[in-house]
């Protein structure tokens, strides 16, 4: 599945408005996960890319080149787009026993991510020299914790991915970045609407994981609130949706 490209109306060539870089897993992939639904949103000039691959892990997603493509893409973007914003949100996978990848190696990989999407357009931060790197006005590196599954036991969702979103956090801290805690959040939630709701964002029948057409733009608008609550300013570049937003604040099961 090639990625999304999504672009909003501009009216100049060279526009104040945001680029978003989504990378990550098939939880933010297209048919299935948040990304297409949060780029449904854009608007005022504001433009997006989908590079999410299913079955991605921080280490495969590098092996395959689609790392080096999202990095390309900053540098194209940055100076067309302000500021350009890359999301990333890996874990469902990373965690597998046949990923041959420890919680260590996951922090370190998305530290790395971080650092070298800084070095595409930023520079290091003086007083650290080049261990850590601050975002320019131009462009922000976004960590994300895991979209939870909607696995439920004992009348709660399971959290099983909670380890990659403690070092998800710690690696935001770590490099410099901010995060959405995008893990909490979508648990709160679906713990909220109850396991027979929950079902009913399944992209098949006993899918746990990933999304239908529907909860992607939920989930998408999801994303987008937790977005705005730390950078209120793109208000103006993200169209508002008070039906979804407000269902999610209240735990109310919508769709």
């Amino acid at each position: 599945m090639k990625p999304t490209i999504l672009l909003a109306a501009t009216t100049s060539l060279a526009t104040a408005a945001p680029y978003f870089v989504l990378t990550g897993d098939s939880t933010t992939a297209v048919n299935g996960g948040w990304g297409d639904g949060f780029l449904s949103f854009l608007q005022g000039g504001a433009a997006g890319w989908n590079t999410a691959k299913s079955g991605a892990t921080t280490a495969s997603f590098r092996a395959q080149g689609l790392w080096d493509g999202a990095v390309r893409r900053v540098r194209e973007k940055v100076g067309e787009y302000k500021p350009v914003f890359v999301t990333i949100q890996f874990g469902h996978n990373d965690q597998k026993e046949a990923a041959g990848i420890s919680l260590d190696q996951f922090q370190r990989n998305l530290e790395d991510m971080v650092r070298e999407v800084a070095g595409a357009g930023g520079v290091p931060s003086p007083s650290q020299k080049s261990t850590i790197l601050t975002p320019k006005d131009d462009y922000y590196q976004i960590l994300i914790t895991s979209l939870t599954r909607r696995t439920f036991s004992g009348g709660s969702v399971v959290r099983n991915l909670e380890n990659e979103r403690q070092r998800t956090i710690a690696a935001a801290a770590a490099a410099g970045a901010q995060y959405l805690d995008l893990n909490a959040k979508s648990t709160d939630y679906i713990n909220a609407v109850g396991d027979a709701d929950g079902r009913r964002y399944d992209l098949a029948q006993g899918d746990r994981t990933h999304l239908n057409k529907a909860a992607e733009v939920v989930f998408g608008r999801m994303v987008a609130d937790l977005l705005l609550e730390k950078k209120g300013e793109l208000r103006a570049f993200l169209r508002d949706n008070s039906t979804i937003s407000d269902a999610i604040r209240d735990g109310r099961f919508v769709i």
